[in-house]
Formats: structure tokens, C-alpha cells, sequence
């Protein structure tokens, strides 16, 4: 066996298919990252400047969006300075420091998508109570706990991978990953896993049938309702229903290309899987809201025309 205290940096072989076309890549990702930035600032930029779009919806887009930029600068700058590296050599503290922010990201996103769920749910079903139960107090309180949530649960368990000893250095992947971690550790890992089974489940269940909850209520008003009633209601829940849908494709991708045996997949389809969830949902939300809520749009307009 392999001195495992002589573990302490890790090899990110993904990038080994890229060494031909680097350049290219590097340029893609550089122009995504700076597109993500540029329309995450620009939609909070448009809230933050209209006292009108002060409301717990707009609100929560804001969180939203400064979640992806956080996801997304988790994963980019990294990604550029591995593509031009020749070793795409990664030290075990900057891989833990990666996969403790990617999976808060992924969890806070749940939490933000499950929270403006609950606001629609609201908006929508208990409309003259709106103001009273997404009171700015309560609103804070839900941020606060879409937010502190995620990070405190997560690091309860991300203690038991910190403490791992590894035997490997080889990790199959573009950025460091949890699962894929935890499989090159020198000692049975099977406590670990079922533990991290729960902490999935504590992270994304509740917001998921916060989710079902809340849609199942609006379906069942707008069943009710009239037919201009459920044109509004359609209006006003697309973009979120958009988002989440997007956001879960890109989990299930992140599941199957991490869980599964994906070598004999092209290449371009395990990174497209592999990065799905951190380039397509910070990149499409912002335009989704910007394009589909009118308050939204005429503002960013304005911000734009200055």
C-alpha cells in the first residue's frame, strides 16, 4: 500500500483530453464565466436600483443569482489555471476548500428555488395574507435559513471526508467532487457513505417537498380559478418552474457521470453531464427572469441605457 501520508495532492486526469485544444477551452470557459458575472450583476444591479422591485420575490432572485456567481467562481477560476497547467495537479486543502463550497452551492440553490416556491404558493393560494406572512421579518428569517442551513449541515458531515486518509491521487473528474474523494480513501468507507446518504437527504428533501407542496396547492387553485386567473398564475410561476427543472436535469447529470462507470462515453458527453449544473442553470436563470418578468425587464433596460 502506498504511504498514505505521502497523499497530499491529487491529479485531475479530465483535463488531459483538453491539452490538444487547450487554448480554445480556456477561452470558452473565460468568456462563459465573465457572461455569468456580467448578467448575475446586471439583474441584481436592476433590483437593487428600483424601489419598486423591493418585494420578497425580487428578493429572493437576488439570492439566487449571487448563489450562481458563488458556484460559479467556485469552479472557474480553478478550471482556467488547471487548463494551462501541464500536472493539473490539485493539493488536498484546495480540493477540500472546492468540494465544501460546491456542495453548499448546490444545497443553497435548493433552498432559494424551495423558498421563492413558497412565496408563489402564497402569492397565489393566501393572496390578502401575502404581506403579512412574507413579512420583510419572516422574509430575512427564510434567507437567513436557506443560506445558514445548507453550510452548517453539510460541514457536520464534510468533517468525517476532512478526516479521511487517502491511498490514491487519481480523481476522474474536472473539479474535485465528494463522492469520488471518498472512494480513494485507504480504509472502508461504508459508514461514511450511509451517513452521507442521510445528509443528502436532510439537505435536498425538504426543500423538494417544500417544492411538491407548494405546486401541488397552486394546481389545485388554478383548477379552481378562472381562465384569466390561470393565465396570471402560469405567468408568474414560469421562470421559477423553468429554473428548477433546469437545476434538477443538471443534478441528475452530476449523479449518473459521478455514480456510474462513464469511460466509454465521449468525452464531450461526460463533460457536458459533469459541468451541466454549474454553468447552465447561473447562465439561463438570469435570463429567464430578466426576459420573462416585466418589472425585471424594464429595468435592466434602464441599467443598461445608463
Amino acid at each position: 500500500m502506498e504511504n498514505v501520508s505521502a497523499v497530499t495532492s491529487f491529479i485531475l486526469t479530465e483535463y488531459t483530453e483538453m491539452q490538444n485544444f487547450k487554448y480554445m477551452y480556456f477561452t470558452v470557459f473565460f468568456l462563459l464565466y465573465m457572461l455569468i458575472l456580467c448578467l448575475n450583476v446586471l439583474l441584481i444591479s436592476a433590483i437593487y436600483s428600483e424601489k419598486r422591485l423591493h418585494e420578497p420575490m425580487y428578493i429572493l432572485v437576488c439570492n439566487l443569482a449571487v448563489n450562481e456567481m458563488y458556484g460559479s467562481t467556485i469552479l472557474f477560476p480553478l478550471l482556467l489555471s488547471q487548463l494551462l497547467s501541464h500536472t493539473h495537479e490539485v493539493s488536498l486543502g484546495l480540493c477540500l476548500a472546492q468540494i465544501y463550497c460546491l456542495h453548499t452551492y448546490c444545497a443553497v440553490e435548493f433552498s432559494v428555488l424551495a423558498v421563492m416556491s413558497y412565496d408563489r404558493f402564497i402569492a397565489i393560494c393566501h393572496p390578502l395574507h401575502y404581506h403579512i406572512v412574507m413579512s420583510p421579518q419572516k422574509l430575512i428569517g427564510l434567507i437567513a435559513l436557506s443560506w445558514m442551513y445548507p453550510f452548517i449541515a453539510f460541514g457536520m458531515y464534510f468533517i468525517l471526508t476532512a478526516k479521511l486518509t487517502f491511498c490514491s491521487r487519481i480523481i476522474p473528474k474536472v473539479y474535485c467532487a465528494n463522492f469520488v474523494l471518498v472512494r480513494l480513501s485507504c480504509f472502508d468507507t461504508s459508514v461514511h457513505s450511509i451517513v452521507g446518504l442521510i445528509a443528502a437527504v436532510l439537505l435536498i428533501g425538504p426543500q423538494l417537498l417544500m417544492v411538491m407542496f407548494s405546486y401541488a396547492q397552486i394546481l389545485r387553485v388554478c383548477l379552481l380559478a378562472s381562465k384569466d386567473s390561470r393565465v396570471k398564475a402560469l405567468q408568474t410561476c414560469t421562470p421559477h418552474l423553468v429554473a428548477f427543472v433546469n437545476y434538477c436535469i443538471g443534478c441528475f447529470f452530476e449523479i449518473i457521470q459521478s455514480r456510474f462507470n462513464m469511460s466509454n462515453f465521449p468525452y464531450g458527453s461526460r463533460m457536458f453531464m459533469s459541468l451541466f449544473f454549474l454553468i447552465f442553470p447561473p447562465l439561463l436563470n438570469p435570463t429567464i427572469y430578466g426576459i420573462s418578468l416585466q418589472n425585471i425587464r424594464i429595468q435592466v433596460k434602464k441599467v443598461l441605457g445608463k
